[in-house]
């Protein structure tokens, strides 16, 4: 009965596995094909090397500087750190959909009733983690053999990603036994996983003690490209049979339905708060308002302290300060601007998965509960949009804010911090008109409302790569950065601003229609 239930999970995912596959590889490529372009001679590679080695901010970012002035070691700076966050979250996910959700939900149960041993539908779901996590490793290797880097250490990087992805396979499930629903599961497990970047930081910044404490630290410990060694992998593979274990010996010995710590009930009166739709929305999205809010902060903390050092960072290759200059006439400039524009796409990520909470909520069941008491059903989404345009403002300004403190404790102007925070303003216009296009989607059919996502990767090809690979105009409208200005390097345009502030507006009013004329799931 596993092995079906196996085969009936791989083909529920299998568009998972390709989409988290091609994206870890991309990430792995990307950095390989970029460093190789940036600079023209090997002096110029060795100058950024050592700016980049004495930069702590990076280094908290990235990880342990090595090897620098290689493509191979520029690649695992640049992307280990990142990599493992693709595989610990794919992992999370994965793992939470097949135990904790599919137990919450009740279908675990009914299919219990059938002949099915006790740990089938847990052990499918650990192996087919366990197999996306191969695929992602195996995706990795080869896209860097094919660069090429070398053999060995490309698969280096692969197996420590794999194992990594492991790690936290068995965390997730650890989790999903001690949590009672699948929220609690992937809170705990993110908490972890976010503790391991966070000591491995730490660690590489000054305190290697602790890096050692960090399954991160453990994959970069292999120091692929700069003299490699495969023993830090016996300890994620140590690490990952660990947590599957104690979930194994947890789950015989807790009940049915709900977790080692089950969820306390609540008061028998809500709380103020709670009394309204703002309020339970609040409620709901402040923990991804603040995660998102102090990971922007410290992206655009990395980003501004490199100072006025960015014609040492990028070298002398024209078609690179092209486009990072972005039609600036200065560099450093130009580069802000891009940096501004990188923290609204990835402040665009918060925004849509903060919309697109409403179909979480509605296919969970949550929704016909809440409007059978006195809340509405345009209170309880007015609520939910409420936050989502709040929230995008709060992570914005993190992000500036990150950024003018940055600048400002490298060169010492402390006005760069107010005005990179007011700047990245401009850009609450484009997020929420993404925002609006989830909304939108989910009160029309909800089955689309993840069609929204396309919407951002086509911000991100025009924004990165619509000059170079010369795309048509009318193709690099569709999305709505590019009818802003890119500030600082260029003047504020507040006809664009208004514009496409004007359609996210109405794009926010259409799903507001939209949901209230049609039935929920």
């Amino acid at each position: 009965m596993t092995g079906v239930l196996v085969r009936r999970f791989l083909r529920r995912d299998r568009w998972m596995f390709v989409w988290w596959g091609l994206g870890a590889a991309l990430l792995y490529y990307s950095q390989a094909v970029s460093v190789k372009g940036l600079y023209a001679t090997q002096a110029e590679f060795d100058r950024a090397a050592r700016t980049m080695e004495s930069n702590a901010a990076f280094i908290a970012m990235a990880g342990p500087a090595r090897a620098l002035n290689t493509i191979g070691g520029q690649v695992t700076w640049q992307a280990t750190a990142f990599g493992a966050l693709v595989a610990g979250l794919m992992s999370m996910f994965l793992v939470g959909r097949h135990t904790r959700a599919e137990e919450e939900s009740g279908r675990d149960e009914l299919l219990r009733a059938a002949a099915v041993e006790r740990h089938a539908p847990m052990t499918a779901g650990v192996l087919v983690a366990l197999l996306a996590n191969v695929l992602l490793g195996l995706l990795v290797a080869l896209s860097l053999i094919s660069f090429p880097l070398a053999v060995a250490d490309s698969i280096a990087l692969g197996v420590g990603l794999t194992l990594f992805g492991w790690v936290f396979t068995g965390v997730a499930l650890l989790a999903a036994q001690l949590t009672s629903s699948t929220r609690a599961t992937y809170g705990l497990t993110g908490a972890v996983l976010g503790l391991a970047y966070v000591l491995r930081a730490v660690g590489d910044v000054g305190y290697p003690a602790l890096t050692w404490l960090s399954p991160i630290g453990w994959y970069q410990a292999m120091h692929a490209f700069s003299g490699l060694r495969w023993w830090p992998a016996l300890l994620l593979l140590a690490a990952a049979a660990a947590a599957l274990g104690a979930a194994y010996a947890v789950f015989g010995r807790r009940d049915f339905g709900i977790g080692v710590f089950p969820s306390r009930p609540g008061p028998a009166r809500a709380p103020a708060g709670l009394r309204s739709g703002l309020g339970l929305a609040w409620r709901l999205h402040r923990g991804a308002v603040l995660g998102w809010s102090l990971g922007l902060f410290f992206v655009g903390l990395a980003y501004g302290s490199l100072g006025s050092q960015v014609g040492d960072l990028v070298g002398d290759s024209e078609t690179t300060r092209d486009v990072i200059a972005q039609g600036g006439t200065d560099l450093v400039e130009g580069f802000y601007a891009t940096a501004l524009l990188t923290l609204a796409l990835l402040a665009s990520g918060y925004a849509i998965s903060a919309a697109l909470r409403l179909r979480a909520e509605e296919e969970a069941g949550r929704v016909e509960e809440l409007l059978a008491t006195g809340l509405s059903r345009s209170a309880w989404q007015r609520g939910h949009l409420a936050i989502v345009v709040a929230g995008t403002l709060v992570v914005l300004l993190s992000g500036g804010l990150g950024l003018g403190v940055g600048y400002a404790g490298a060169t010492g102007d402390r006005g760069a911090i107010a005005s990179y925070a007011v700047e990245t303003l401009q850009y609450v216009a484009p997020v929420l008109l993404l925002a609006g296009v989830a909304a939108l989607l989910h009160g029309l059919v909800p089955r689309w409302a993840s069609l929204a996502w396309i919407g951002l990767g086509v911000a991100v090809v025009v924004a990165f790569f619509g000059p170079l690979l010369r795309l048509p105009q009318g193709l690099q409208d569709l999305s709505p950065f590019e009818h802003l200005a890119l500030v600082p390097a260029e003047p504020f345009a507040p006809a664009g601003f208004a514009g496409v502030l004007v359609v996210a507006v109405a794009a926010g009013a259409a799903a507001h229609v939209a949901l209230g004329r049609r039935d929920l799931l």
